[in-house]
């Protein structure tokens, strides 16, 4: 017969604290981040966090393209950029505009129909 262990299987209880790799993780992500600082191994930020919305919208495909040739652009310029980034970009700098300006471009965009496009037979 095999001898039973009197010791107990249970993993011994680590520090309270994060471990070393984890600290240094936490202030790499910090330092990539604008805003935070490490305190302790912990990341505090100094700003508040935005809410984020999400929200769907119907885009002409050849208005949809440029996005994509924006983007492009940002990489060769060597600043990649999401198509969300893209996106804030265009509605900040549209914010900077003068009243004159801002008119006269939203005037050069054609309105369209509200809603979903129908199902096209491909």
């Amino acid at each position: 017969m095999a001898a039973r262990k009197t010791e107990s299987t249970k993993p011994t209880p680590k520090s309270a604290g994060p471990s070393s790799a984890a600290k240094r993780k936490v202030a790499a992500r910090a330092k990539r981040s604008s805003g935070f600082q490490v305190v302790q191994g912990v990341a505090v930020t100094d700003q508040p966090k935005h809410k984020l919305l999400r929200d769907s919208f119907t885009i002409p495909k050849t208005e949809y393209t440029v996005l994509g040739d924006l983007k492009q652009r940002a990489g060769k310029l060597g600043r990649p950029a999401k198509k969300s980034e893209v996106l804030r970009a265009g509605i900040a700098s549209l914010k900077a505009m003068s009243d004159e300006a801002f008119l006269a471009i939203l005037g050069s965009v054609p309105s369209l129909k509200t809603g979903r496009p129908k199902k096209s037979k491909d």
